[in-house]
């Protein structure tokens, strides 16, 4: 009984040290988000990054319809979104408060404020950095889940609860900590819904690596528009009005 008490003890005393070695290298939330934003450049290339200026092509319809593309964002949180066909600009923005839209292909083409559900894509898309970086000023919270397939990639998996309760799940690369998914749950107009954003084919501006490849759409759904960036220009002159709601319109 003496020995096999003996046995027992240095047996549990193993596992504990190895569950302690586990626990030790296993990377915290904290930790994820200091290399992503490493990976991203660093935090002084990241506040250096004042505003960024994307050009390219959105492509809808499984490719079969291609627009003119153009994405303005500047610090600390405005946005812009043009998109052209035929001779029509559809428009999103936001200045930091609202968010206004022209729809032309839906005959609407005075610009219309938007409604509170509709501005949140807008707010997360003004955001330079992404949702993980200054998340404790943003009001964020950041939970790490461990790993996840990501159409064969084992990635890291955080929980990004945001200050308007909405929820985004970013997936990491687990070699060089970018972003490759978002998935964001959110309410909208009284409903769930669930939007995908896959990132991919990150590139160097100003010493910041940003996507330039960018898939969205609602989970499941086999027909995401895609955004593929051709020229990335950063902190180039912005007038603050294109984001603001045009003051000759009627609100």
């Amino acid at each position: 009984m003496h020995l096999h008490s003996r046995i027992v003890v240095v047996f549990v005393a193993l596992i504990a040290s190895v569950s302690f070695a586990e626990d030790k290298n296993a990377l915290t939330a904290d930790e994820l988000v200091s290399k992503n934003i490493e990976a991203k450049g660093g935090a002084e290339a990241l506040r250096v990054l004042q505003s960024l200026k994307l050009t390219g092509k959105m492509l809808v319809q499984q490719g079969q319809i291609q627009l003119g593309y153009v994405q303005t964002k500047k610090r600390p949180g405005e946005v812009r979104t043009d998109a052209t066909i035929q001779g029509m600009t559809i428009v999103q923005a936001y200045d930091g408060k609202e968010g206004w839209r022209i729809s032309p292909l839906q005959g609407r083409r005075d610009p219309e404020k938007m409604s509170a559900d509709d501005v949140k894509s807008l707010m997360e898309d003004a955001e330079i950095d992404g949702p993980l970086v200054d998340w404790k000023a943003k009001g964020s919270t950041v939970e790490y889940l461990g790993t996840e397939d990501v159409d064969g990639t084992l990635s890291h998996k955080l929980k990004v609860v945001r200050k308007n309760g909405d929820v985004s799940f970013v997936y990491l690369d687990p070699d060089h900590f970018l972003e490759i998914r978002i998935l964001t749950q959110r309410t909208k107009h009284g409903a769930q819904e669930e939007v995908e954003i896959d990132l991919g084919d990150y590139e160097k501006i100003t010493g910041v690596f940003v996507p330039t490849s960018i898939e969205s759409g609602r989970k499941g759904d086999p027909d995401k528009q895609k955004i593929v960036i051709d020229k990335a220009e950063s902190n180039v002159p912005v007038d603050d009005a294109i984001f603001h709601f045009p003051a000759t319109a009627s609100k």
